[in-house]
């Protein structure tokens, strides 16, 4: 065989290789989900099958990061596998605003598209609701859920469909009188409103319904489907058939309803005959919502929730399963994050992280396939509440200065705390070792005040209607 052909078949046989190895990827985002608010993360009332057996038969990870403590700034986080001050999201979006994940920033979606994925965001987005912002300006070929949060209200200024469906009472005029945090929330298919305010208590039903029809047509791959669920954060909402199932009271409903989901997901690839393709991944945007009591869920037995930089606001349940590649059965207990999942997927896809601007994520692919010998690719790992970086973990150290939470709070302490944690001896943050290990102290506040200083000189504005 002449060598200029010979060159071609292998160069051709390696491409064929490369693009049968390339995983389909379902990444489950759950909204508001606690630590433990799992069977497998130690609930001992709610129960969750489904994703225990995504621990079963995969890889659970004890310590594994957001990168803020609420919605929009942690999704940024996630699609653009950077600190989301780097990106100029800092907090929460809302139907009042005119800004919105930067159409400049590369997501994880485009990446994978450009690389031959069908893609698909099913859920809740809060990224930006108007049309420059949303999922199918986002490298996403098709959109269905809610925009922004389930507790939000409506802007009248965005498109709605021509069959759009008004329900209880609703009429478009008074949609358009609608202010403030009304409980409204747009459902929206691509860019187009087609139901408000959204029947909450089908959602979980619907958007898994959506999933399994994009799988199924996608079933050749190789595909990316995000699945952001609204639950759940509050207002909570189930189905009738999964009201009053679950010891765990309503918010336990809300949980097994979604392990139900996860459940009708692993059915799919499986009867479809991609199980072996596909990679699922399962974690949370932020901690659970303490204040609101019984309808928030639990961080235990880390301290705090959403709102805050103690582990429970940032610290996620979650999964990685996929057959032959993930040993079953195993526990990584090295530092991950939400930011490493672009890297890490665009080389499983056979691209690459952009390389022309500062991403903070790197690939984590060793501690999820369990490789001899990985470790964090995160020595330091930084927590930001809004634009101020509160707290810094390098090993089992970690250095906060910031708010307290809400038990304390309620213990009648005030202010806000300074404190040295050893997360190996005391992952619940009970006790303040500063005193102690005071040089400690200052070698991480320092790391703190030059990595702050390094993002504010790399970083990049957030997209803003002109």
């Amino acid at each position: 065989m002449k060598p200029i052909l010979l060159t071609l078949l292998l160069a051709t046989c390696s491409s064929l290789l490369a693009t049968a190895q390339r995983p389909n990827i379902i990444l489950i985002f759950a909204d508001d989900q606690g630590y433990q608010d799992m069977s497998c993360f130690g609930h001992p009332k709610i129960k969750t099958p489904n994703m225990d057996r995504l621990a079963k038969e995969g890889r659970k990870f004890t310590d594994f990061y957001s990168v803020n403590p609420v919605c929009s700034a942690s999704r940024a986080g996630l699609m653009t596998g950077c600190y989301p001050t780097r990106v100029g999201i800092q907090g929460v979006l809302f139907p009042n605003h005119t800004k919105g994940l930067n159409p400049n920033e590369i997501t994880i979606a485009e990446i994978l598209k450009e690389k031959g994925y069908a893609t698909a965001c099913i859920g809740k987005w809060h990224l930006g609701h108007l049309p420059e912002f949303l999922p199918t300006s986002q490298g996403f070929d098709s959109y269905f859920g809610i925009p922004y949060s389930n507790d939000m209200g409506y802007d009248p200024k965005m498109a709605t469909a021509k069959d759009i469906v008004l329900r209880d009472g609703v009429k478009m005029a008074d949609l358009a009188k609608a202010k403030g945090r009304k409980p409204l929330a747009p459902l929206m298919r691509n860019k187009e409103v087609v139901e408000v305010p959204s029947d909450q208590r089908t959602l979980t039903k619907r958007y898994t319904e959506e999933a399994i029809k994009f799988i199924t047509a996608n079933k050749e791959g190789p595909f990316f489907l995000y699945f952001p669920h609204t639950m759940p954060h509050i207002p909570l909402f189930v189905t009738p058939e999964f009201k009053g199932v679950s010891a765990g009271g309503l918010y336990g409903d809300v949980i097994e309803e979604m392990d139900w989901s996860v459940g009708e997901i692993l059915k799919t690839v499986k009867s479809l005959g991609i199980d072996e393709k596909t990679l699922i991944v399962y974690t949370s945007d932020n901690g659970p919502w303490l204040s609101v009591g019984a309808r928030g869920g639990s961080a235990l037995p880390l301290r705090g929730g959403k709102f805050t930089t103690y582990e429970g606001g940032v610290r996620e349940p979650t999964l990685m399963r996929w057959p032959g590649k993930i040993p079953a059965g195993t526990v990584c207990s090295e530092v991950a994050s939400t930011i490493d999942l672009l890297p890490t997927f665009a080389k499983l896809a056979g691209g690459a992280a952009p390389t022309d601007r500062v991403i903070d994520g790197r690939d984590i692919w060793p501690l999820i396939s369990a490789t001899e010998g990985a470790k964090s690719p995160h020595p330091v790992f930084f927590y930001y509440k809004g634009n101020t970086l509160e707290a810094v973990r390098a090993g089992k150290w970690k250095y906060r200065s910031g708010p307290l939470d809400i038990a304390s709070k309620k213990a009648g302490k005030k202010g806000k705390e300074t404190a040295l944690f050893d997360l190996e001896a005391d992952k619940s943050e009970s006790t303040n070792l500063i005193k102690k290990h005071p040089e400690v102290a200052e070698r991480l506040k320092k790391l703190i005040a030059d990595f702050d200083k390094e993002r504010k000189a790399n970083s990049r504005p957030a997209g803003a209607r002109k």
